[in-house]
């Protein structure tokens, strides 16, 4: 939803259009899952196209279904195509794509995608040059993550102090909110609501059910993947959110490895001391709802002067 607030923000967006294939059956268009087909007889989804593309917000569409006064057709290969007995050549409609605030186009066919030797060649290589603004923007950014963001902070809990170290260079909008948040007081006295023990510890709720929270500007903000920065080990520091760019000021820390989170949930810093604390707390009982039956708290938070 923070993209689509984005998009209505902003002026000179391209609207969203749909498409008919040349039969007139198929409807495409694009939503905020992806791409639907829709058969207008059945009235049924057969297909949504690009639901791993889960950080793009497709736009605009065009449907090439090839052009009929050219012999030549490119056959799908025979492993697509074993449903088909006859000799004559299957058609590889390709559906052409744009996406919000992304400067390269999307195809999408029938065809699997060679594997290319070179791998600096592949689909997901990123080519293409930054405008100067983005540039400028992100030089700034980096300025200022480095100079006015602290890199550490002490949690206070009703079981003992835990230490953190923060990465304002990879995730300066994260740590910003976060640090601001643990300045203003916004932490102190919230309970941990959700509590799993082998899994993590969950807190940052003013409402304490896990429905809670917002970040700093009032609005949910997007998420900041790092390669240096994975859910590969325990006492890592998580964002917590309700899907793609849903951020807000729920935080969790992880007591193991938790791998299948990496590139869904920002992990913006890690336990340095006071893992025991952390321990203590996912050992305690909870109810089927994983809130511990006696409150454990956040009292205050120290963070150190920039």
């Amino acid at each position: 939803m923070a993209v689509e607030k984005e998009i209505e923000k902003t002026e000179n967006v391209p609207q969203p259009n749909a498409v008919f294939d040349e039969s007139c059956n198929f409807l495409i268009y694009a939503t905020l899952l992806g791409i639907k087909v829709v058969n207008l007889h059945t009235n049924k989804v057969p297909r949504i196209l690009g639901k791993v593309e889960n950080n793009e917000r497709f736009l605009r569409i065009a449907l090439y279904q090839g052009d009929k006064g050219n012999k030549k057709v490119r056959k799908i290969p025979s492993i697509a195509a074993n449903v088909n007995d006859t000799k004559e050549p299957l058609s590889d409609p390709t559906l052409l794509c744009c996406a919000f605030k992304k400067h390269r186009i999307y195809t999408f066919s029938r065809r699997e995608p060679e594997e290319p030797e070179d791998a600096t060649k592949g689909r997901d290589v990123f080519n293409e040059k930054p405008p100067p603004e983005e540039l400028l923007s992100v030089s700034e950014l980096g300025k200022t993550a480095t100079t006015s963001l602290p890199d550490n902070l002490v949690f206070h809990t009703s079981m003992g102090d835990i230490h953190l170290r923060l990465y304002p260079e990879e995730c300066p909008k994260t740590v910003e909110n976060f640090t601001t948040h643990c300045r203003n007081g916004y932490y102190d006295n919230l309970i941990f609501h959700r509590v799993i023990k082998g899994f993590m510890v969950q807190t940052g709720d003013p409402l304490g059910d896990g429905t809670g929270g917002q970040s700093i500007w009032g609005r949910e903000f997007e998420d900041e993947f790092h390669k240096s920065l994975r859910h590969d080990r325990p006492f890592t520091l998580s964002m917590a959110n309700a899907g793609p760019n849903t951020n807000g000021s729920q935080f969790f820390i992880t007591t193991v490895a938790t791998p299948w989170l990496d590139n869904k949930h920002t992990v913006f810093g890690r336990v340095v001391k006071g893992m025991d604390v952390v321990q203590q707390i996912e050992k305690v009982k909870t109810d089927k709802n994983d809130k511990p039956y006696q409150d454990v708290k956040i009292l205050n938070v120290t963070v150190p002067k920039t």
